[in-house]
């Protein structure tokens, strides 16, 4: 949790909670404005665009490259060093198949390009990507927390369970909005935000 927030808060709990409701009310905005169409699909330009839609009122970083070096447990994402370089390289994979866009997904989540709230606008990315090549979304209220966190920590030296956990998901309700707040809800459970159900914002 970064305190150096657009807030003024210093309290870590309540800047989640308020992180939580305002992007969340964001993120409702992202599909009810059709928002997400205008955005570049599979690229980091268009992830930058949702990370910046959604963090804007939170954090003065928001679609901003990190400029360090992050970790999370024992897992080291991409050295700053190297990331603009990752990412050229994340923007040239294809994404005609679904392996291939879940390849593309792993990838870009190595990457971890912001200094918060990757999970949540990564997720929300892919469903663009997946929408726009195969005709469906991932409905992640389908998708159980541990089971997921579990196959992203692995997908980077074998992608199976992640490929099979986020395939047995897939919908072709691509436009349905119960099915986009559910998934918003669920993607942001997995980060240990669950004070607000966006449908209550």
């Amino acid at each position: 949790m970064d305190v150096n927030n657009k807030l003024g808060i210093e309290d870590s709990l309540y800047l989640a909670h308020e992180e939580e409701r305002l992007t969340k009310k964001r993120a409702l905005e992202l599909h009810d404005k059709r928002m997400l169409y205008e955005f570049e699909v599979g690229t980091f330009a268009g992830l930058k665009s949702i990370h910046g839609y959604l963090f804007q009122d939170v954090y003065a970083f928001a679609g901003k490259l990190r400029t360090v070096n992050i970790t999370k447990g024992y897992f080291r994402f991409v050295p700053v060093l190297y990331l603009a370089e990752a990412l050229c390289n994340i923007d040239k994979m294809p994404q005609n198949t679904y392996e291939q866009i879940i390849d593309k997904y792993i990838e870009m989540n190595v990457a971890h390009p912001f200094r918060e709230g990757n999970g949540r606008s990564t997720r929300i990315w892919l469903d663009v990507i997946l929408k726009k090549e195969l005709g469906q979304v991932i409905d992640w209220s389908k998708i159980d927390k541990e089971d997921y966190l579990f196959a992203m920590e692995r997908s980077p030296v074998r992608n199976k369970e992640i490929m099979m956990l986020l395939k047995e998901a897939l919908t072709n309700h691509i436009d349905d909005r119960q099915v986009y707040m559910k998934g918003i809800d669920a993607s942001y459970k997995y980060e240990g935000y669950s004070t607000y159900k966006i449908e209550d914002l």
